[in-house]
Parts: C-alpha cells; sequence; structure tokens
C-alpha cells in the first residue's frame, strides 16, 4: 500500500509543483526586479508561476522590499487570507532582514517576524536569475510533501 500512496504523492504534488500561483507583494526596488522576472527575458511562467491578484487564488507570496511595520499589517492579513497550503518566499536583504534600513525605527527586521518564510532569496536588489532559484527551491519543497501521511486540521 505504501508504493501506490507515495506514487500518488508524486503525482499530486508535481501538478500543484508546476502549477504555483503567486501573489504579488513588491514593495521597493525589489519590485522592480519581480517585475522584470515576470517579464519576457526570465519568464517565471515557464515554470508554471503565474501572477494572481488575490490572495484567495494565490499559492504562494513573494515579499519583495522593505517591509514597515504599517504595511507588515497588511502582510499579515494577505497570508491570513489565503488557503492552505501556503507558502512565502522573502525577497532581498530589505525582505530578509531589513537590510540598510534597518535601524529605522519603523522598518521591520524581517518577514520572519510576521509570517512563516519558506524560501529566501539574498541579494539587494537580487537578480531575476536568483528569484528564479528561489522558485525552484519552492517547488523541490512542495514536491517532498507527503499527502497519504498529512494529519488533517481537526
Amino acid at each position: 500500500m505504501l508504493f501506490h500512496t507515495s506514487q500518488l504523492d508524486e503525482l499530486i504534488n508535481l501538478a500543484r509543483a508546476n502549477s504555483l500561483h503567486y501573489l504579488l507583494f513588491g514593495l521597493a526596488c525589489c519590485g522592480i526586479e519581480l517585475m522584470q522576472t515576470g517579464g519576457p527575458r526570465a519568464d517565471l511562467d515557464r515554470f508554471g508561476a503565474v501572477p494572481r491578484a488575490s490572495p484567495r487564488q494565490a499559492d504562494f507570496m513573494i515579499v519583495a522590499g522593505t517591509l514597515t511595520y504599517k504595511m507588515a499589517e497588511r502582510c499579515k492579513l494577505l497570508y491570513d487570507q489565503m488557503a492552505e497550503p501556503k507558502y512565502v518566499i522573502s525577497m532581498g536583504s530589505c525582505a530578509n532582514c531589513g537590510g540598510l534600513f534597518q535601524p529605522g525605527y519603523s522598518v521591520c527586521k524581517g518577514v520572519d517576524k510576521m509570517i512563516p518564510v519558506d524560501v529566501y532569496v539574498p541579494g539587494c536588489p537580487p537578480r531575476p536569475e536568483a528569484l528564479t532559484e528561489g522558485l525552484l527551491k519552492l517547488q523541490d519543497l512542495v514536491m517532498r510533501e507527503r499527502w497519504s501521511t498529512k494529519r488533517r486540521p481537526a
């Protein structure tokens, strides 16, 4: 029986990993690189990643840029509106740890202080190739999930 469920896991995860819809959350200069990654040169569509404007239709969120405490509330709200399973990519040093704006009183010292982050993409701003690699890491994470042994919430 384990053999059949493992094949079913692989089939489900293959479909999920190659049809990820991402919620755009570009906050600063990293948002420009995020737009460039979705453009024709880097083309995230070839990996099955399509942008969505609604959090209810998105599988993962890309937080790109400086996250202030004022925007962190909205980021948490959008994350809570996303359906399970949901993932987060933190893009750029400002989103990862506050970057060069870290001493500022209004800057959140990383997205992971507000929501759980699955993949970190370093750089200031990171190149489209780095974000593409972050997407591939997220696809690997989705492919490793086990559906047959996953506990369902009560």
